[in-house]
């Protein structure tokens, strides 16, 4: 397979081969998750609710997968733009061996924490108890997840997003099959595992894309006279990837984390209020896709003709894509605001759930262009190795400012739920002005500023 050369043609023709695989592939993710929230609902609003303390325990663990297909995305991309093959693929042997390790170490994790981390969101029940059962299953599918994702991060520097898009496809569809045979088995054959069962299917699923992605890195050309010996962990390239890796994870481990804060202050208004928070970022997710595409199309373009010494196309491709994004997330408005209790009941008949999810949903309609112009920072900042800013921006925006003003608008301002939504849209705004702040900061040092001088 030939891979794409970023640095000749126009952005333009760059951005939509990439990006529009990219948004397919994370549409049909999104709709295995709201598939997995439609399923929990047969089972009540408790399995709803424990669905949601569950998930977002286990994402914390895959940030760092994540992590290292953001690295494997700039650093390979950089390499590439260099025209360094040798180095390109010594870096992505090292990127695979790299998940190996890390998904042994998060399984260890899982583990030792896995249980603290649900009671410390939620009360003890049965909503709790659905969510640790549903945890303790899905830690089988890590290895599917961390090492699925940082393969991808190999073919999304070479420009390939097609291949994730269509595994992601395939796994839509089993995980449909699967949920419900799984949950309810087939009568006088196999016996059915009820919730847990939503869990299994994901195992099942997410490893095959991690045995599909793999097999598609290594029929790349960057993997052309690949020897065993460079699947030996370099403490040198380790180090490499873990500087780029670790940032990013940590940035993405820091917005699922932040989940947390946010089920904690939500946790006094019942259960409910946690179902609802789940099926909102179901929603939120499918009208972010267009615009989460073209950010993550941005990291190997940029990182390619950053390494290709282009900082003009840098610059140009940067703006191109939060322009595009902010329109995208711009037209979802309507949809969000008057259509929220609609979506609400596609997965729940529970009127109090419906009413918050709603609610909630009308904040994102206005927040949503911030998080692109956010996520198109965090893209540039990890094509120009610099990573740890991404870091620091997350923990700011993710921990200190939502903590800080959901407490404000909690506790001295009483605004309940409302004041829930309000501290976190608060903390997304302040975000971004630190971001922006780093960004040009940044830019200076590394292309010259952050203004095109042309658009491609």
């Amino acid at each position: 397979m030939i891979d794409d050369d970023l640095t000749q043609g126009p952005l333009s023709g760059h951005f939509r081969r990439i990006a529009l695989p990219a948004a397919i592939g994370m549409l049909f993710s999104t709709l295995y998750n709201v598939v997995d929230t439609f399923y929990a609902g047969w089972f009540g609003t408790q399995a709803q609710a424990g669905l949601s303390v569950g998930f977002q325990a286990f994402f914390i663990l895959v940030a760092i997968g994540f992590g290292t297909s953001s690295a494997m995305s700039a650093l390979v991309g950089n390499a590439k733009g260099r025209r360094d093959a040798a180095d390109a693929r010594h870096l992505a042997a090292q990127g695979i061996s790299f998940a190996v390790v890390a998904t042994g170490l998060m399984i260890l994790t899982a583990l030792l924490t896995g249980p603290s981390l649900i009671a410390l969101v939620s009360e003890p029940g049965a909503y709790r108890d659905a969510g640790q059962g549903y945890f303790n299953l899905l830690i089988l599918s890590l290895p599917g997840f961390i090492i699925g994702y940082s393969g991808n991060g190999i073919l999304q520097a070479r420009g390939d997003t097609k291949s994730m898009q269509r595994a992601l496809m395939v796994a839509f569809f089993v995980n449909v099959g699967l949920n419900p045979l799984l949950m309810y088995g087939i009568p006088g054959v196999v016996p059915g595992l009820g919730f847990n069962g939503i869990a299994l299917a994901t195992v099942i699923s997410q490893s095959g894309v991690a045995v599909f992605i793999l097999w598609r890195v290594f029929g790349r050309a960057v993997m052309q006279d690949l020897r065993a010996a460079e699947f030996i962990p370099d403490l040198a390239k380790f180090r490499e990837i873990m500087a780029q890796a670790f940032p990013a994870g940590f940035a993405l481990l820091v917005t699922f984390s932040s989940g947390f804060i946010v089920q904690y202050a939500l946790k006094s208004y019942g259960e409910a209020s946690i179902a609802a928070y789940g099926i909102t970022m179901r929603i939120e997710q499918l009208f972010l896709l267009p615009a989460l595409g073209i950010t993550i199309a941005l990291v190997p373009i940029a990182a390619q003709n950053y390494g290709a010494q282009d900082s003009d196309r840098v610059r140009a491709a940067f703006h191109r894509c939060w322009i595009m994004g902010v329109i995208m997330c711009t037209v979802a408005f309507p949809f969000l605001w008057w259509g929220g209790a609609w979506a609400a009941r596609v997965f729940s008949d529970d009127a109090e759930v419906i009413r918050i999810s709603a609610l909630f949903l009308k904040v994102e309609a206005v927040i949503l262009p911030l998080y692109v112009v956010l996520f198109s920072i965090n893209s540039l900042l990890q094509a120009l190795k610099k990573a740890s800013w991404t870091m620091w921006i997350g923990i700011y925006r993710q921990w200190i400012g939502i903590a800080l003003f959901i407490w404000l608008f909690t506790v001295p301002i009483d605004w309940g739920l409302t004041g829930v939504r309000i501290g976190i849209a608060a903390g997304v705004g302040t975000g971004l002005l630190l971001s922006l702040a780093v960004v040009v900061y940044v830019a200076r040092s590394r292309i010259g500023s952050l203004m095109p001088a042309r658009i491609a």
